[in-house]
């Protein structure tokens, strides 16, 4: 059972950054280069942004170098959530700053639980 929940919960994280980095490519590219640009995060480090969630994501999701990955995937999320969702008088933000630090807490629990199976 333990390796069940491991592997929803992997999958269960992973799926946002998966989704998230596929809707910064095509159309979403220049939107999302110009918020950064906007928030004063050089758009140049985009092309990172989306290797770090598609790339982190499916590592993620099956499993390869969790620990590490989960690592980086919760230091971006709180990363981002820092730079991005700071502005507390809007309720959306305010939430998408809770959710990404909740996304880092669930991550740090996989970080975890890959160091407790080695």
């Amino acid at each position: 059972m333990d390796r069940l929940i491991t592997i929803v919960s992997r999958i269960l994280m992973a799926q946002i950054f998966v989704i998230s980095g596929f809707g910064k490519l095509g159309a979403g590219y220049a939107a999302t280069q110009g918020y950064m640009a906007h928030m004063g995060v050089p758009g140049f480090l985009l092309p990172l942004v989306i290797l770090l969630e598609l790339g982190g994501g499916l590592a993620l999701a099956i499993g390869f170098q969790t620990r590490w990955i989960a690592l980086l995937l919760a230091g971006f999320s709180i990363l981002t959530a820092l730079i991005f969702h700071t502005n507390l008088a809007d309720h959306a933000q305010m939430i998408n700053l809770m959710k990404n630090f909740a996304m880092a807490g669930g991550l740090l629990l996989l970080v975890r639980q890959a160091e407790t199976q080695r």
